[in-house]
């Protein structure tokens, strides 16, 4: 009888496709909310990983600790190489906490995994606009995203316009966005599976 209420499907897949393309007719869009707790997540995983990092970092230097002397001139040497590794650190720390944010979005959404993941970078950049501008009216205490690695910084007062700060900015900003659009994307496909089983319950198929 269920099938009844189906038309133009003639299989379970498209069946799902169908009652998908319903329900996201209807759903579907930018969820603002579930966006916003794609950030949080995100920047509190930005805040543990970020740790975690400086930790293992800092236990790997005092391992290798020798004289003042040596350590001085090996910290000079390798200054560059120590520059590209943070940065690549940051990359992934950034990549992991966003595509998790962009995951909790898409699984709270469950349509449009793009562009929960999309709002969930928007919310970080717009927290950084309203950021600054609070910085630079009252003062650099009330830059809270200073003290997060990683989170992006609207550089008002210059500091950040050096070419080592325009790559540090483009990793804080271009990274998240790939991560987050991913774990979007992949949060969604969550619900997909769901409903395929209840397609498949309704059509009278069972997997053993």
């Amino acid at each position: 009888m269920a099938d009844k209420n189906i038309s133009g499907a003639s299989t379970p897949k498209s069946r799902r496709n169908d009652v998908v393309a319903a329900e996201k007719e209807r759903f579907g869009g930018i969820k603002w909310g579930s966006a916003f707790f794609g950030w949080l997540t995100a920047i509190g995983l930005t805040v543990l990983l970020s740790a975690l990092a400086t930790a293992i970092g800092a236990g790997v230097g005092a391992a290798n600790t020798a004289g003042a002397q040596d350590a001085a001139n090996q910290a000079t040497q390798n200054a560059q190489t120590i520059g590209i590794v943070s940065g690549i650190v940051l990359a992934i720390v950034l990549f992991l906490a966003y595509y998790c944010g962009g995951y909790v979005a898409g699984r709270m959404a469950r349509f449009d995994g793009v562009k929960q993941g999309v709002a969930v970078w928007l919310w970080g950049i717009i927290i950084a606009i309203l950021v600054a501008i609070l910085a630079a009216i009252a003062g650099d205490q009330f830059n809270v995203l200073s003290s997060i690695g990683g989170a992006p910084r609207i550089p008002v007062d210059g500091s950040l316009l050096t070419a080592s700060g325009l790559i540090a900015l483009a990793i804080a900003v271009l990274v998240p966005l790939i991560g987050a659009i991913l774990g979007g994307k992949a949060g969604m496909r969550f619900h997909r599976k769901v409903d395929q089983v209840g397609i498949d319950h309704q059509s009278g198929i069972t997997n053993h």
